[in-house]
Parts: C-alpha cells; sequence; structure tokens
C-alpha cells in the first residue's frame, strides 16, 4: 500500500500480516479523495480514522494537508503498523493512535460541552464488512455530537450491504460504488436552511 499523492506520495506503509484488514484500493483512494478535494475540506483539517487498520485513509489526508490525525483500531497488529508508519513518515507529532473499540473509544471523548472537546471536520469508517449495520448506526449515533455542519463522515462498506442507517440528526448525501466497495458520505441534517453547497 502507498500514498498516491501530496507531501508523501509514493511512500509505501507498513501493512497488518494477515487478511484481518481490508486496504482501500488506489482506485477508489483517488476518487475518493478528489471528491473530498472538492468538498474543501482537506486543508488543515482535524481527522478521525475509525477502524483505522494501517492508516492508508488517514496518511493520505495527512499528506494531502490535513492538520492532525487520531487513529483507531482494537488489533495490535494494525496498531503496530499504524505507530511505524507515523514513525516512517516523520509525523508522529501530528497523530494519536488509541488501541480501543471504536465504540467504547468514541465513549471517553468529552462532551461536547466541555472545554476539551473536540470536533472532526472529517471521519474516515472503514469497518470490517461482517460488522452488523445495528453497530455501524451506534458508531455514527456516538460519533454525531463530535461533529458541526462542515463535518464530512465517510463509510466505506460492501457495495452489496444496504446504505447505512442513519441515527437521527444524520444524512447520506452521496453515495458512490465501485465494484465490490460503496463509499456513502454522511453530514449533519441541515434543518430549517436552504442550500447547504453541498455536492450530491
Amino acid at each position: 500500500m502507498r500514498i498516491i499523492a501530496g507531501a508523501h506520495k509514493g511512500s509505501r506503509l507498513v501493512t497488518p500480516g494477515g487478511n484481518a484488514t481490508r486496504p482501500t484500493s488506489d482506485r477508489v483512494k483517488e476518487s475518493l479523495f478528489s471528491m473530498l478535494e472538492g468538498y474543501g475540506v482537506l486543508q488543515a483539517a482535524n481527522v478521525l480514522d475509525l477502524f483505522a487498520g494501517s492508516g492508508g485513509l488517514g496518511f493520505e489526508a495527512m499528506s494531502r494537508g490535513a492538520a492532525q490525525v487520531v487513529f483507531v483500531d482494537s488489533s495490535l497488529a494494525s496498531i503496530r503498523a499504524l505507530e511505524a508508519n507515523a514513525d516512517k513518515l516523520g509525523i508522529g507529532h501530528s497523530t494519536a493512535v488509541s488501541s480501543a473499540d471504536v465504540i467504547q473509544f468514541l465513549g471517553t471523548l468529552p462532551d461536547p460541552a466541555h472545554p476539551e472537546a473536540r470536533v472532526f471536520d472529517l471521519v474516515f469508517m472503514d469497518p470490517p464488512y461482517p460488522l452488523g449495520e445495528d453497530a455501524v448506526t451506534q458508531v455514527l449515533s456516538r460519533l454525531r455530537s463530535h461533529l458541526d455542519e462542515e463535518s464530512i463522515v465517510v463509510i466505506e462498506r460492501s457495495s452489496r450491504a444496504p446504505e447505512p442507517t442513519m441515527p437521527g440528526g444524520l444524512e447520506v448525501f452521496r453515495s458512490k460504488t465501485f465494484g465490490e466497495t460503496a463509499l456513502h458520505f454522511v453530514q449533519l441534517t441541515v434543518e430549517d436552511e436552504v442550500g447547504d453547497g453541498a455536492d450530491s
């Protein structure tokens, strides 16, 4: 796996052994980041990479101008790969790696009213395909309070799976399929406003 554009273009990433992770293909990644650049969400972004694996999406975002990335994964092999990649790219000061279950991690984030609460501009969710739809919805429900009206969540799922069920306050504003992979772009529901500027 390699970074395909930006400051670290061409850098190869350490990947966990075995087939427990499912790296996003270069074709899907290029299309995804082209869309994100069109939305203007990458520059100086505060990024959260859930079910991060080797961190291909988070590190690609850093290469293209994101300010910082928090990586979350429960696999020890993935944690080791994430730390090795941050060190290899020399960006450890701009990354944080959390060895935790995603739902538990989101439960530890400060309440939105807390002075240390964090808002994420961009969130990647690439859960294992066997993860049930109810669990995906639960993650989104916990994530919702750490987003603002400009935030974008990208969910990568099997193209054979149904569109993720959104909890109240979130909506899918764009979906795109690439063979076996489907990308769903999610944002806060815009209420009582006309024209949010999203390209759907």
